[in-house]
């Protein structure tokens, strides 16, 4: 529950942690005082972030990171998984997402900062943990741009084709293993988000708000057109692929839900943290989950399930299919176009600030924790993010991505809820603007559920995790172990 007035933790009080005794396993489980955490908020290289946004900018940056990826970009895969019963999987990954926003909010209340989970396991699990997250995340929130990104060219495809009747061929707007060479729309996209971004978090965050509520329109506009075109039928073989089915579209699905996770990473740019980040979470959840359900219930029931393989663009071809017109389509594709925008926009910015925290603590080079003067925002960072989100947007097909996006989101949301239950026992008295009901009842469902949702992922997914944790670890001992500002205090 909201604990109005609850004090952030106090900042005075030795930033310098005690130094552990020696020996490899102490120092991998050195832990960063939450009192140190706060104190350095907004602290980066030659300037500060700047506390610019209120609860109505954090509650767009989740919806608009959140509200988008799942409906227009992954339902074409995840309707052949599940069938009509995707409408489920929408649930099944929404009610995970909420025992993890529960601890989210908790944290972000707790520990106001931009590092998100990294932040929260840094202070509660040590820090290999912190780093193993903090990797996770790179790969949640850089290959979620690029996932987003690839769905936003077909959109821009169809806009095109339905207003000026001509498309950009398959080389110029697929990447390689979908039949073309380089995704030159995911790039353009990515590089515009950039532009925004490089103007500061204010100006970003109104961008965002206008194309939030485009976003919004649209969907809406898309239940009320395409619900003329239901047919009972398409629901009658509800759950053709089992409940394996509907698990396995779920855990793509999951990568639907990680918008209010960039709001916590807006702690240090929030004016009220401690009370508008905890509302700001569920808030955007429950919206965003609403939403979801509805047009994935409109969808199938408007498109026999079986129809979808292959569909990336699939609200506007149901449009299309049910109006006999093009007009509504890409009057939709519109929309998709400037909401789609809007998730890499929002999401782009979470990448950014993870490694602004990351970069603080030495973790990373110290070039992600610039800050420019008269913007207040790390462009060095922002620059040599989106360059590398746009090249891998360009050049990876969606499915692929959507997947490797997953279970990185699973692994750091599972890490969350366990720090809940850490510092619920750790630091029971510490001031909380939001508590979690019934922990660590919760925050442990939370945990497990995450876990049930990653074995639910295909083996090759699994594998391309392997391979990235393995690459972290051999980052984490090369250089972070050694150059991380708790290694250098106790020196």
């Amino acid at each position: 529950m909201l604990e109005h007035g609850a004090a952030p933790p106090a900042a005075g009080s030795d930033p310098r942690p005690p130094s552990p005794p020696g020996g490899l396993g102490a120092r991998l489980m050195r832990r960063k005082p939450v009192e140190r955490l706060v104190a350095e908020g907004g602290q980066g290289e030659g300037g500060t972030l700047r506390r610019s946004m209120g609860m109505w900018q954090l509650t767009m940056i989740s919806i608009g990171a959140t509200l988008g990826t799942g409906i227009f970009v992954v339902l074409g895969d995840a309707v052949p998984k599940a069938g009509p019963a995707v409408i489920l999987s929408f649930v099944i990954a929404g009610v995970t997402a909420l025992f993890s926003a529960l601890s989210y909010a908790e944290l972000a209340g707790s520990i106001p900062v931009s590092g998100s989970s990294y932040s929260y396991a840094y202070a509660t699990l040590g820090e290999l943990v912190a780093w193993v997250c903090g990797w996770c995340l790179i790969l949640e929130y850089g290959v979620s741009v690029a996932a987003v990104a690839v769905g936003w060219g077909q959109y821009l495809n169809e806009l095109l084709s339905g207003t000026i009747g001509v498309t950009l061929p398959d080389a110029l707007s697929a990447p390689p293993g979908d039949g073309g060479v380089f995704n030159l729309p995911a790039l353009i996209v990515v590089m515009l988000a950039m532009v925004f971004l490089l103007g500061g978090a204010k100006e970003s965050a109104r961008a965002n708000a206008i194309m939030v509520g485009v976003k919004i329109v649209a969907l809406l506009l898309f239940c009320g057109v395409a619900a003329q075109g239901i047919s009972s039928g398409n629901y009658a073989n509800f759950m053709p692929l089992g409940i394996a089915g509907v698990s396995g579209a779920g855990a793509t699905l999951f990568f639907s839900y990680i918008g209010f996770d960039a709001a916590s990473t807006a702690g240090e740019e929030a004016k009220d943290p401690q009370r508008d980040l905890p509302r700001a979470i569920m808030l955007s959840l429950i919206i965003v989950t609403a939403l979801y359900c509805l047009v994935a219930a409109v969808a199938v029931g408007a498109r026999p399930w079986k129809n979808f393989e292959g569909s990336e663009a699939a609200l506007a071809g149901i449009l299309k299919e049910v109006t006999g017109q093009g007009f509504w389509s890409v009057l939709l594709a519109a929309g998709a176009v400037i909401a789609i925008a809007s998730v890499v926009l929002t999401v782009l910015y979470g990448q950014t600030r993870i490694l602004f925290a990351m970069s603080r603590d030495g973790l990373v080079p110290k070039v992600f924790s610039k800050v420019h003067p008269k913007s207040g925002a790390p462009r060095t960072n922002t620059v040599l993010v989106s360059l590398f989100c746009g090249i891998l947007a360009a050049a990876i097909p969606l499915g692929q991505l959507a997947d490797a996006t997953s279970i990185g989101t699973l692994f750091a949301f599972a890490l969350v809820n366990i720090a809940v239950i850490v510092l619920r026992f750790t630091k029971p008295d510490m001031p909380r603007s939001f508590r979690t009901p019934l922990a660590p009842v919760f925050p442990a469902i939370g945990f497990l559920l995450c876990l049930y949702m990653m074995s639910s992922l295909g083996p090759v997914t699994w594998v391309v995790f392997g391979v990235w944790m393995v690459v972290g670890l051999v980052v984490y001992f090369v250089y972070g172990m050694r150059r991380s500002r708790l290694a250098t205090a106790e020196k």
